[in-house]
Parts: structure tokens; C-alpha cells; sequence
């Protein structure tokens, strides 16, 4: 054995370990007597967050473990996820892009003015026709107007909690619940369900940067165990995820040291156990650069990225910036082959000065949503993809004295376009002041019933956890909105 290991570490260059930050740390149950499968684990540079921590990120190798690659709150567990795909086989790509607007938008200003409702109601802004008979939208948004027979508005979103989170919108339980019984989000569900389209790609994919305000951040597969976790690659860390640390020369020493680590397995445990399918495409996806391809949004159109609008990678409060390429990069990850996407998408928390700050950021949000649903169509997306758009809860009908508005979860929208949904209507309504809803109230688990309809994963059905105990994906009662499919 020991003659085995010195050549491995002789093998390990100079230039590896100033790549690595440090010497390897080879784990073997002959060595470290914890009866665990080898594995390596490869330092990559500390960083500093904004969160104050400090964080390193890795390149772990072995025969059971594979290959991880961690980010800042995420990671992709190569091997894991790639037996999933194989055990659960291979279904017709159908996909989700969730966009989070961090902080709860204005309904009463977007999706569902009031003209005639006193002033301390109405706001600042008048209804514009949309192109959709009898349905008008904010004068702000006058391209997402020109699109709407391909969107459907649900204007009645009932039973969200006054909660400055992203955890009931992708998981279904209330924060506190959700992180206590580790509740998945959509994007673990998506793939402990439905696996992987394309073998050098991921399932789910997820690009909420990490915000200042934590509960805003997203969870991610919890109790369906991390090889599920939806893929990191917020936009502060795509420098990382571009691999910039590793040359495909250095990935392939890898590979050679991950056989040479199986056949130092098989010697001492006297059992042929070759490296299986799993890590060899997992070493695959590492080095085809397929997922870091789908993020570049450079190689689109010029024309394209100016219709998309850019927007900006900084952060807006303590929230999420508002940044149109996240919006194309979703896009580019779901015509490539992943199945859910997650974006966090601009700060509407406007306690103070609503009007001043919706004038700013919605004709950036209409550029952006309106150039998705379009760029989408355009594609021959429409029928497979779906879009959801929505925040945690809706703003007061009555205007504060800051020319405010504040929480209100009584009553919001949410805006979905794509998946062969039925388009060009607007679904429930709200009462004069927009306080609540009035007919056909629509529980936001309806949205995620929804959603997973149009995926094929039935929302109704059990998901066995890490421990294999059976778990149910939402709470119950939750319904397709019939209206839409």
C-alpha cells in the first residue's frame, strides 16, 4: 500500500499543488482506520464573502465520494447526481425558470391597477391597454403589454405569510418549518425526480447571488441529501465557474490519479471495483466545459443582449440586483438541457418612495421578462418552458407617508408564460382597493402544484428522502390551476 501511495505523491507536481493552495489529503480506510471509502480532496483559494465567511473551494476525487465542486452555498456532486440520472432514466426535457423578485412588487402598481380608487390608493401611475382585450397593465410596462396573449396573470395569489423569504415560493413550508424539517426546494425536487436531460449538465441550476439579507437566499435539497442540490453559480462566482484554476491538463492528471486511487482499491481490498460510470462522467462534465458555455452570454447576439437589457450585477438594498443577464442565462441553461432555474431578480421592498423606485426598475423588468417570453417563443420553447415570476407577498392598497408601500400578503400576483399554458387571460381579481382577492382566489401552493404539472412530477406523490422515509413534495391541498392547463 505505502508503495502505491509514494507514488502518488510523487506524481503530484509543484505546479498542482501552488493550483491546489495546498498538499493533498489522501483518505484511506487502511490509513485513517475510519472504514471509509479514499478520497482526495484538492484546495482550491480562500475568498471572503460578503457574509463575512470564508470559504474554499474544491476538487474532491474518490471512488465512492466523485467529484464535487463547491461554491458559495451550492454545490454539484458530480457522481451523485449523475447515478440519479441513471436510476430515474431520461424524460423529455421539459423545464422551469422561476424568477424571484426579492421583497414583494407592487401589485396595485404592475399587474393590477386601480384608476378609479381614491388617491391614496391609486398611486402615481395610470393602465395602459395590453394587447389582450379588456386587460391592462402599468404604463411603465409597455412591452410586456405587446406580449401579454403569451402570459397569463393570476391577480388573486392568497395564503403567503408576512415573510421576508424565499422559502415558501421554492419549497411550499414557511421558512422556519422548511429549514427545521429540511424541506427541498424545486430545484433538489427536479432532480431527485426527474434526473439529468443532458449527461454533462446539471438538472437544476441556481443563480440567486447571495444576498444580504439571508432568508432571501434559497435553501436547497435538504433532506433529499446535497448530491440534489441545485448548482451554485451566482454571478459573483462565474469567474470560479469557469475554471479558471483548472487547466484541462490539470483535470486530467486528476482523472489519472482518481484511476490510480481504484486500482490502490483494488489491491487492498481484493475486489475488482474499476471506476464506475458515474465519476467518469463526472470527470466529463468538469472538463467539457458544456455548463460554463451555457452562462456566457457574451457569445448571444449583440442585438439580443441589448433587447434583453443588461441591467446591473450590483446588489439593490440587501436584496438581489437587478440583472437581465441572469434572465438569458436561463434561457441558454434550459435550451441546453437544464431542467429548473432559479433566478433572484431586483428588490421591491419599497417601504419608502415606491413610485420613485418602480420608475427606475420597471422598464428594466419589462425589457427583461418581456425579451425572455419572446426570445423563448422565438426558440420553439414555448411549449416545454416554463416561466413563473413572483415575490413573497404583495404592498398595502393605502399609501404610507414615506410614498411607501408596505408588506401585505393578504393579497399578490404572479406572472407565467410558456409550457403550453393557456395564455392571454388574467385569472381571479381583487377588490376596488386591491386588498383582496375578490373571485377566484388562488393559493400560492396552486402555483407550485402547477409548475411541477407541467413538468410531469406529480405534486400529490411522495419523495423518499437520504433515508429513504417518504416525504411529501408540498403540503397538502395544493391544486393545478385549472384554468391555465
Amino acid at each position: 500500500m505505502m508503495t502505491s501511495l509514494g507514488r502518488l505523491s510523487r506524481s503530484w507536481s509543484a505546479s498542482d499543488a501552488r493550483m491546489a493552495g495546498a498538499l493533498p489529503r489522501v483518505n484511506h480506510p487502511g490509513l485513517n482506520g475510519d472504514g471509509g471509502d479514499p478520497e482526495i480532496t484538492l484546495f482550491g483559494p480562500a475568498e471572503r464573502y460578503c457574509d463575512g465567511v470564508s470559504r474554499r473551494s474544491f476538487l474532491k476525487i474518490g471512488s465512492i465520494a466523485g467529484a464535487s465542486l463547491l461554491g458559495a452555498g451550492g454545490a454539484l456532486t458530480l457522481p451523485q447526481i449523475l447515478r440519479a440520472e441513471e436510476q430515474t432514466g431520461r424524460r423529455s426535457h421539459k423545464s422551469v425558470i422561476m424568477v424571484y423578485l426579492s421583497g414583494g412588487i407592487a401589485h396595485q402598481d404592475t399587474f393590477d391597477l386601480k384608476p378609479n380608487a381614491p388617491a391614496e390608493v391609486r398611486g402615481e401611475f395610470n393602465p395602459i391597454d395590453t394587447n389582450v382585450p379588456g386587460v391592462q397593465f402599468c404604463e411603465l410596462l409597455p412591452k410586456l403589454s405587446r406580449v401579454a396573449d403569451k402570459l397569463a396573470v393570476v391577480r388573486s395569489i392568497v395564503g403567503l405569510r408576512d415573510e421576508h423569504s424565499s422559502w415558501q415560493n421554492l419549497t411550499g413550508y414557511l421558512m422556519n418549518q422548511a429549514q427545521r424539517e429540511g424541506r427541498p426546494n424545486i430545484g433538489g425536487i427536479v432532480s431527485k425526480s426527474l434526473g439529468q436531460v443532458d449527461p454533462l449538465l446539471p438538472a437544476a441550476v441556481d443563480l440567486f447571488p447571495t444576498m444580504q439579507h439571508r432568508p432571501y437566499n434559497s435553501g436547497g435539497a435538504g433532506v433529499l441529501g446535497r448530491q440534489f442540490d441545485p448548482v451554485k453559480a451566482e454571478g459573483e462566482r462565474l469567474a470560479e465557474m469557469r475554471l479558471r484554476f483548472y487547466s484541462k491538463t490539470d483535470l486530467a492528471n486528476r482523472k489519472k490519479l482518481l484511476d490510480e486511487l481504484n486500482r490502490f482499491r483494488r489491491t487492498a481490498d481484493s475486489v475488482e471495483t474499476p471506476m464506475d460510470t458515474a465519476q467518469q462522467r463526472a470527470v466529463e462534465v468538469l472538463t467539457s466545459g458544456k455548463l460554463v458555455e451555457a452562462l456566457d452570454v457574451e457569445r448571444e447576439d449583440k442585438s439580443l443582449r441589448e433587447r434583453y437589457g443588461i441591467g446591473s450585477p450590483k446588489h439593490q438594498g440587501d436584496g438581489a440586483p437587478q440583472w437581465n443577464d441572469q434572465l438569458l442565462m436561463a434561457r441558454r441553461l434550459v435550451e441546453a438541457g437544464v431542467r429548473c432555474v432559479t433566478v433572484a431578480y431586483g428588490f421591491w421592498d419599497t417601504h419608502g418612495g415606491n413610485f420613485r423606485t418602480l420608475k427606475k426598475q420597471l422598464p428594466v423588468f419589462d425589457a427583461g421578462i418581456a425579451a425572455l417570453v419572446e426570445d423563448l417563443h422565438a426558440r420553439g420553447l414555448d411549449k416545454d418552458v416554463t416561466v413563473c415570476v413572483w415575490g413573497e407577498f404583495g404592498r398595502t392598497p393605502k399609501i404610507n407617508k414615506d410614498a411607501g408601500r408596505d408588506h401585505w400578503p393578504a393579497v399578490s400576483n404572479a406572472l407565467l408564460a410558456g409550457g403550453a399554458l393557456r395564455v392571454g387571460q388574467v385569472i381571479g381579481s381583487t377588490t376596488n382597493d386591491a386588498g383582496q382577492a375578490k373571485d377566484r382566489p388562488v393559493h400560492f401552493l396552486d402555483v407550485l402544484a402547477t409548475l411541477y404539472h407541467q413538468l410531469g412530477i406529480d405534486h400529490t406523490a411522495l419523495i423518499r428522502d437520504q433515508a429513504d422515509i417518504p416525504i411529501p413534495i408540498l403540503p397538502p391541498g395544493a391544486r393545478v390551476i385549472r384554468e391555465l392547463v
